[in-house]
């Protein structure tokens, strides 16, 4: 994987735009640390999310938009540096109003996202599958959206308006406001939690270019096959939890032996090896470069020195 990236010299938002560009489905496994983003790299995948609500779970709480700007900033980049694959970022609602949208779009562009997705509920956001949201005014997202766009410094860094009207006024009207989003400029459009797959058909049907898909276990969108959202005209598909939730199980599954036996030999077959571990996070590589800058110390100082 990294050796075919090394050879695409285009920055990862040109290289996401690429991959938007295929007739296929994008499969982009939601991550929230450097370590989550490498297994997602190592494993084939050709794009990451970071999920905004996986990142707040990693930090002890809840997707309800309690973590700062700069908390996710310093998360993201520590997945960007992870990685060689395009990052796809969670905004929330861009942080305040159409002025924090503009410093959000920059500042996430500094750490090196390939895109973002703003979305249409009020502030503080809720998880786009819980009960209780409230949206702004379409007329203030359009201005948040433009505000996006005039940010950006790298014309391919890919802009995703999201709506959650599904569940708050019904899909016409979210089928309404994604179209005022597109005619503001945004490059894929993202209708978050249909509830049928009557509901993804109409979604695809009526709205033009690309469009984002969340789909999950236990949401309320119904899964289809990858093959099946492609055929509709789906671009990219989010899968926001998966990956914590395995963690968070078998976290749970080492403990309960760790806490029955006092170490965890009940589950040693489950565990990653210890030089497997190393071996993701690159220790060899990190080793090879201080042996060099070393040789290279020792050279500088010269003979009786």
């Amino acid at each position: 994987m990294r050796d075919a990236v090394a050879a695409d010299q285009r920055g990862p938002a040109a290289r996401l735009r690429g991959l938007l560009a295929r007739e296929r489905l994008l499969v982009a496994p939601g991550v929230f640390d450097g370590l989550s983003a490498r297994l997602a790299e190592r494993s084939g995948s050709e794009a990451v999310y970071a999920s905004g609500g996986a990142i707040a779970r990693s930090a002890g709480y809840p997707d309800l938009g309690l973590l700062g700007v700069g908390e996710v900033l310093e998360r993201l980049a520590q997945i960007t540096e992870a990685v060689s694959i395009p990052v796809i970022a969670d905004a929330d609602t861009g942080y305040g109003n159409a002025l924090n949208v503009r410093r959000a779009v920059r500042a996430f562009e500094r750490v090196g996202v390939a895109a973002l997705h703003l979305e249409d509920q009020e502030s503080p956001k809720r998880c786009g599958h819980y009960e209780g949201k409230r949206l702004v005014p379409t007329g203030e997202m359009v201005g948040k959206l433009r505000a996006a766009l005039e940010a950006r410094r790298d014309p391919d860094l890919v802009i995703i308006a999201r709506t959650d009207a599904v569940a708050v006024e019904g899909l016409e009207a979210a089928l309404e406001r994604a179209s005022a989003y597109r005619e503001a400029g945004a490059d894929v459009l993202f209708v978050e939690a249909p509830e049928s797959e009557a509901q993804i058909e109409a979604i695809a049907a009526r709205l033009p270019g690309p469009k984002l898909i969340n789909v999950f276990r236990g949401g309320k969108t119904p899964l289809l096959p990858a093959e099946r959202l492609a055929e509709l005209g789906y671009r990219v598909a989010i899968l926001p939890s998966d990956l914590q939730r395995a963690a968070i199980r078998a976290m749970q599954e080492t403990l309960e032996a760790i806490g029955r036996d006092g170490n965890a030999s009940a589950v040693d077959d489950r565990l990653a090896s210890f030089s497997e571990r190393d071996e993701i996070v690159g220790l060899g590589a990190y080793r090879a470069l201080d042996e060099r800058y070393g040789d290279a110390a020792a050279g500088a100082a010269g003979p009786g020195e």
